[in-house]
């Protein structure tokens, strides 16, 4: 193994991890395929490999469609609502893309948001592939009919069905990340205090809340309407706030996000779309085997920095 082979791949493993968390919406898969695609670049001929990105990119974005519709059958037989695995991006690399200007951010940001993954779940794997590939890293439409084998006619349709698709049924969001935290602590406050009528006039009438519990306890059913999920929260937040929690903010998908803690151990994890000041979802994830990574991502030392719900 030369030292060249390592410093290439590792030019290249943030494009490499964003690709495949967007394709998976979670960090132990993508790694997995990151790490596959690693062990075929250390065995291949890289004489004859003109543009590593490309080929590293290909190699992984091959491996990603092969494990999503892996598992897609779990996911569909999953208990709750299936929701992406909640990643730092503001103490962490964001999901992998070179920085750019502040366009190209802020689009790489909303590619990786919970409200976009979970759209793109219900994308066939190769409209998943070009929509990531094509909307969050530019690549052109003959590179990707490349990755795929596919036309680049075919690369062309399948664009045009997914974007239809995502902008049908993608939430639109305040990208003010200061007007979005601030509605996210005063989401937190009102829910802790158990303030039905300020959780009210911070949720937008046909606001739903999705609930992803794994093996924890949490709604297994999406609810709907600012009335139903407002009482909800209005119900449980003094039980969370009185049961040795610690909340903070924290990034997490691009944006701000709530991050419960129990021990130092995350324990449940609140993010929020947001759109003309008023919460349009809920996102509440719990499932112990999706958190358990945000431990080392934002760092048990910064305890001490959260906000305990008690005594509030």
């Amino acid at each position: 193994m030369t030292a060249d082979a390592t410093e290439v791949f590792e030019e290249h493993r943030p494009v490499l991890d964003g690709v495949a968390y967007r394709m998976l919406g979670r960090v132990a898969d993508a790694e997995d395929v990151v790490q596959e695609a690693w062990l075929r670049w250390s065995a291949a001929d890289r004489a004859r490999v003109r543009e590593p990105r490309g080929y590293l990119v290909r190699v992984t974005t091959r491996l990603a469609i092969d494990r999503l519709r892996q598992v897609r059958s779990r996911r569909e037989a999953y208990v709750g609502t299936w929701l992406p695995e909640p990643l730092a991006t503001g103490l962490a690399p964001a999901a992998g893309a070179d920085h750019g200007d502040g366009a190209e951010r802020a689009m790489l940001t909303e590619s990786v948001s919970l409200a976009l993954l979970v759209v793109l779940e219900s994308l066939s794997p190769l409209e998943r592939a070009v929509f990531v590939l094509r909307e969050a890293f530019g690549f052109p439409f003959a590179e990707i009919a490349g990755t795929l084998e596919r036309s680049e006619a075919a690369v062309r349709q399948l664009a045009g069905r997914a974007r239809r698709h995502v902008a049908e049924r993608k939430p639109r969001f305040d990208v003010d990340p200061g007007l979005r935290r601030d509605l996210t602590e005063r989401f937190l406050e009102a829910a802790v205090d158990g303030d039905l009528d300020g959780l009210l006039r911070l949720l937008a009438p046909d606001v739903r809340l999705f609930s992803d519990p794994g093996e924890a306890k949490a709604p297994r059913r999406i609810i709907d309407g600012a009335d139903k999920v407002g009482r909800f929260l209005a119900a449980v937040g003094p039980q969370a706030g009185n049961a040795a929690l610690r909340f903070r903010c924290v990034e997490l998908n691009g944006g701000p996000a709530l991050l419960a803690t129990r021990e130092g151990r995350p324990d449940s994890v609140f993010a929020l779309d947001v759109a003309g000041g008023l919460v349009q979802a809920v996102y509440v994830i719990r499932n112990p085997d999706k958190l358990a990574h945000l431990h080392a991502a934002v760092g048990a030392g910064e305890e001490g920095a959260g906000t305990s719900g008690a005594g509030r």
